[in-house]
C-alpha cells in the first residue's frame, strides 16, 4: 500500500511527466471490483475528465491528487498508477484509464481496495481522510516540528497508548502506516508494543527524528522498496523491516528478524535492538 514516500514520489513524477497534457479519452470500471470505490456513478466520469488538461499533481498523507483545467481526481493508498507509453503496455486489468494527447496513458488500478476519486470544480466531495491530510503538517515539511510533534503527542488518552498505535492510527499522522512504521521503529530502536508513556525526554527526541528522517529518507530515495512508482519500478529505499525479512539476521546487531501479530496486522522487529 502506499504510504507517504510513495505518494509523494508518485506526485512528483506526474508533475515531471504529465503536466500540460490534455485527457483524449477516459475509460471507468473497465474491471469492475467491489472494493473499487468511485465519487458517484463512474460512467459519469468520461464527462467530467474528458478534454481537461493536467494542472498539477500533490500528495496528502497516502493519497494523491491531480488537479485538472475543470476537476480533480483523488487516489487512495491502495491505488496502483502507471504510465504506459503505448497501448501495448497498458494493464488488461484497470479501474480507470486516461489517454493522453500524445500517445501515452495513465492507468489506476487496485489489488484489495481503493477510491478512484472524480468531482468537477465548484461540486462538494466530502472524505475526512483527505479534509484531515490536507489540514495537517507534512512530515517532511518544517511546520512538523518538535513543538507540533509534542502536541500531538501530549493528551493524556495517547500517552497511554503503544508506539504503533500513536503513530500510525487515527490520522494522527497521514501518510504514517504500518508499512513505514516498521522501519521508523527500528531506527529508533523501540518496539511497537512500548508505551508512549514509558519513553524518557530523550528517547522522545529520537522518535521525533527517526520520524522526520526515515520519511525523508525513503521519499528521497523514491519510496520503498516493497512498493512501486508510476513506472513500475520499485522504490530505492530499502526496507529492513518487512516480510521478506523475516527470519533474515538484523543488518544492526545480527539477531533473527521476528514477526508477531498485533493491532490487526503484522510487526516485524529485531528482539535485541528492539527489546519490549
Amino acid at each position: 500500500m502506499n504510504e507517504l514516500p510513495e505518494t509523494h514520489t508518485l506526485a512528483r513524477q506526474i508533475q515531471s511527466e504529465v503536466i500540460g497534457h490534455t485527457i483524449t479519452r477516459v475509460t471507468a470500471a473497465h474491471s469492475p471490483h467491489k472494493f473499487a470505490w468511485y465519487h458517484g456513478d463512474p460512467g459519469d466520469y468520461p464527462g467530467r475528465l474528458m478534454d481537461n488538461t493536467i494542472l498539477s499533481a500533490q500528495a496528502y498523507g497516502m493519497m494523491v491528487e491531480i488537479t485538472l483545467s475543470s476537476a480533480t481526481l483523488l487516489f487512495s493508498d491502495g491505488i496502483k498508477l502507471r504510465l504506459h507509453p503505448d497501448a501495448g503496455s497498458i494493464p488488461k486489468k484497470h479501474q480507470l484509464l486516461l489517454n493522453l494527447n500524445d500517445g501515452r496513458s495513465l492507468s489506476a488500478s487496485l489489488a484489495m481496495y481503493g477510491g478512484l476519486f472524480c468531482w468537477e470544480n465548484g461540486s462538494e466531495f466530502d472524505n475526512p481522510y483527505y479534509e484531515i491530510a490536507r489540514k495537517k503538517p507534512d512530515p517532511l515539511t518544517q511546520a512538523f516540528n518538535q513543538n507540533y510533534f509534542q502536541g500531538l503527542i501530549a493528551p493524556e488518552e495517547v500517552q497511554k497508548l503503544s508506539l504503533k498505535a500513536v503513530l500510525a492510527t487515527e490520522q494522527r499522522i497521514p501518510g504514517l502506516g504500518n508499512g513505514t512504521l516498521q522501519d521508523i521503529l527500528w531506527q529508533a530502536e523501540m518496539h511497537p508494543r512500548r508505551k508512549l508513556n514509558t519513553l524518557s525526554e530523550d528517547e522522545l527526541e529520537t522518535l521525533f527524528s527517526s520520524v522526520k528522517d526515515t520519511l525523508a529518507e525513503m521519499t528521497r530515495l523514491g519510496g520503498r522498496s516493497t512498493e512501486k512508482d508510476l513506472y513500475g519500478k520499485a522504490g530505492g529505499y530499502k526496507v529492513v523491516m518487512c516480510a521478506a525479512n523475516k527470519g533474515q539476521p538484523c543488518p544492526r546487531c545480527g539477531a533473527e528478524i521476528l514477526k508477531t501479530s498485533y493491532m490487526g496486522g503484522s510487526v516485524y522487529t529485531c528482539p535485541t535492538c528492539q527489546p519490549l
